[in-house]
């Protein structure tokens, strides 16, 4: 497993239900936004259950699935909880991401080396039961060597630092990232581990990311909703697919 042709687009739909959460009701319905990534070729569904349900709430997950054959990639905190929501709606993939409460978003990757305790059981029940484990993490090689330890068949590396970078204009910085996670995604390949990529990537920065020909997935989510306000959601993901293929 070398370079990956075709890039996957998985788009992250929580900023529609934030939408919604906002003023009460059903609108807009996120189940509504995952039929129009599937009509118009997006490769997957994320969705991150937070414990206080700030944005997709639990029936979302049931009527996501029910509605797209798209593979769904749960986002969830590493507790019991979510591991028995996860088991009972059996999604694709779930993607074990850090999480505190008064967060804004994901604000960086999951301490695999240093959780590795506490994840262990968590990511052995989610395999057993055919759900492919992620995790989302720094591209370091201590993360990734946990990753490993933790058998995990994906990781997604965190690109925010990237995205800060690209927005700073800080060159020099901007050029470390982005050769930490092309080292990182060809050390992953190396050993057998899917790499993927998210967080902050926007049609000004993906190429350099979707240029990485060992990444197999990019996950992009707020972003594209916040271009839907003005655009559609149709128009945002097809332009970021051709951006994403034309980087390959």
């Amino acid at each position: 497993m070398s370079a990956v042709s075709r890039l996957r687009l998985g788009v992250n739909i929580d900023h529609v239900a934030t939408i919604r959460n906002a003023r009460g009701g059903d609108h807009p319905d996120p189940v509504r936004a995952a039929e129009i990534v599937a009509a118009v070729g997006g490769d997957g569904i994320t969705a991150h259950l937070r414990e206080d349900r700030r944005h997709i709430r639990d029936e979302d997950l049931r009527r996501i699935q029910a509605a797209t054959d798209l593979p769904l990639n749960l986002e969830m905190a590493a507790t019991e909880e979510m591991l028995a929501i996860a088991l009972a709606h059996k999604p694709h993939a779930a993607c074990i991401v850090p999480e505190k409460r008064e967060e804004r978003t994901t604000e960086g990757g999951l301490d695999a080396a240093g959780l590795h305790n506490q994840l262990a059981p968590i990511c052995s029940r989610l395999a057993d039961a055919g759900i492919r484990v992620s995790l989302f993490i720094e591209a370091s090689e201590r993360q990734l060597e946990a990753a490993m330890r933790l058998n995990a068949p994906v990781v997604e590396f965190h690109t925010g630092e990237y995205a800060h970078a690209w927005l700073d204009g800080d060159r020099d910085k901007l050029a470390r990232e982005l050769k930490r996670v092309t080292d990182m995604a060809a050390l992953a390949v190396k050993n057998g581990i899917e790499p993927h990529a998210g967080h902050g990537l926007t049609y000004d920065n993906v190429q350099p990311i979707a240029a990485i020909p060992q990444l197999a997935e990019l996950n992009i989510g707020h972003y594209l909703v916040g271009e839907a306000v003005f655009v559609g959601l149709e128009a945002a993901v097809r332009r970021m697919r051709d951006l994403m293929d034309a980087a390959r």
